[in-house]
């Protein structure tokens, strides 16, 4: 994801530039020295420390294995890496790195997230009502992304959201869960999510919310 999409360097909304300019979606692969298992049936069917992994525009990062490591696994050759060769992710039941288990694909080594207590203003309204406003906050930076303010629940109007069934993964900050707003008559679905039990390097977001600005009125005092 950071190099390839979003801001990243060789994304489609770069943030920066370069000194000098560079052929548009570039593939970059690099050696990553982390152990990668793959389980099917209850049985170890990839187990190396020699994975690539692959940055490609279009595509989500990805691991390459050396060919005579996948087995009798489906796979395609990969003309960038000779001897080496993708593997679907869905093709085996689950994906370890260094033990933790891997949701949708691999966790990117130059993406990092953020997360800084501050005084930076959210007010969020829906319905003629106010559900946040409040100056205490935590700001997550997260790579390519634009940055996110975070508030505890005691400065949410909580008798005006009710919890929804939805969920999503983050490779960088767990598993989310969300919250839909119940304004009288009017319902708005997932209007807010949070990490009830994120991952180490997001802890300080354990337990807050955050607000959808497409489907609530939102003021977010960012950089």
């Amino acid at each position: 994801m950071s190099l390839v999409a979003g801001a990243g360097p060789h994304g489609p909304e770069r943030a920066g530039w370069f000194s000098a300019p560079v052929p548009d979606r570039l593939v970059y692969i690099e050696p990553h020295r982390r152990r990668v298992q793959a389980v099917r049936d209850g049985v170890v069917v990839i187990d190396t420390e020699a994975a690539l992994l692959a940055h490609q525009a279009g595509r989500p990062l990805s691991f390459l294995f050396p060919a005579d490591a996948v087995g009798d696994l489906p796979s395609e050759p990969e003309p960038l890496a000779p001897g080496h060769v993708r593997v679907p992710w869905d093709a085996v039941d689950g994906w370890l790195e260094e033990g933790r288990a891997l949701v949708h694909y691999p966790p990117n080594p130059y993406h990092r997230v953020d997360c800084r207590p501050g005084a930076r203003r959210l007010r969020v309204r829906l319905a003629g009502q106010t559900l946040v406003d409040s100056a205490d906050t935590v700001i997550l930076f997260e790579t390519s992304l634009q940055p996110r303010l975070y508030v505890a629940p005691e400065h949410i109007r909580m008798d005006l959201l009710r919890p929804s069934p939805t969920t999503s993964y983050c490779n960088y900050k767990g598993w989310a869960s969300y919250w839909s707003a119940v304004v009288g008559d009017t319902v708005v679905e997932d209007v807010a999510w949070s990490y009830p039990d994120p991952l180490p390097e997001s802890s300080p977001i354990a337990g807050l919310l955050s607000f959808d600005a497409e489907r609530t009125e939102l003021f977010a005092e960012l950089p």
